[in-house]
């Protein structure tokens, strides 16, 4: 059970977690899928319902891939789900909006920390969007051309920007936050920038 967004994408990707009543995060559950050496990890809030000697959450709090976890948390009332149905319900289907929406406020926060851009460029990109789903009904051959010639710019531009930073010797702290993802990602985009421009 997940939110993502074209922007942040795995980077940001976020879910409601699982709450024990000392207030710590359970471990992930492995699950046998057929034979003892295909395990699957599972760490779904639904899943820490008690049963088969797996701890009982109490609570639900929102949780980002990136590592930030919500300071809100939302009672999880067990007996009123068993009399929904939750058993045979799928639990993706189980709407928590307090997780949620304390996920949407992490990801505003990390865009108002991000790097804005210039003034009118975002116009300019969402109207260049606008024009190339219109190509795709339209002149769908016309549109991959298009898309074609965006892919080479994106690849001069994208090198010479990360060598730029190179030369900046920013920390990797501060550009991810100026990119508005977790560090690590920050590394790992910059130097695949690096390497297409190398190429």
């Amino acid at each position: 059970m997940g939110w993502s967004t074209d922007e942040f994408g795995r980077s940001h990707e976020g879910r409601p977690g699982a709450v024990l009543a000392d207030g710590t995060e359970p471990k992930p559950v492995y699950v046998d899928l057929g034979s003892s050496s295909n395990m699957h990890e599972i760490s779904d809030w639904w899943v820490y319902d008690g049963r088969l000697k797996r701890p009982r959450a109490s609570e639900v709090r929102g949780a980002c891939s990136c590592g930030w976890r919500g300071a809100g948390r939302y009672a999880i009332d067990w007996d009123a789900l068993e009399a929904e149905g939750a058993d045979e319900r799928d639990p993706y289907d189980i709407d928590l909006p307090g997780p949620y929406a304390d996920w949407e406020r992490h990801l505003d926060e990390v865009r108002s920390r991000s790097v804005p851009l210039p003034a009118g460029l975002q116009d300019l990109l969402d109207q260049v969007e606008t024009r190339l789903d219109g190509l795709v009904d339209q002149a769908p051959l016309a549109a991959l051309k298009a898309v074609a010639t965006l892919e080479r710019t994106v690849k001069r531009v994208a090198g010479d920007a990360a060598y730029a930073v190179e030369m900046d010797e920013l920390s990797w702290e501060t550009v991810g936050k100026a990119l508005g993802v977790p560090e690590r990602e920050a590394r790992s985009r910059l130097l695949g920038y690096a390497l297409r421009r190398d190429h």
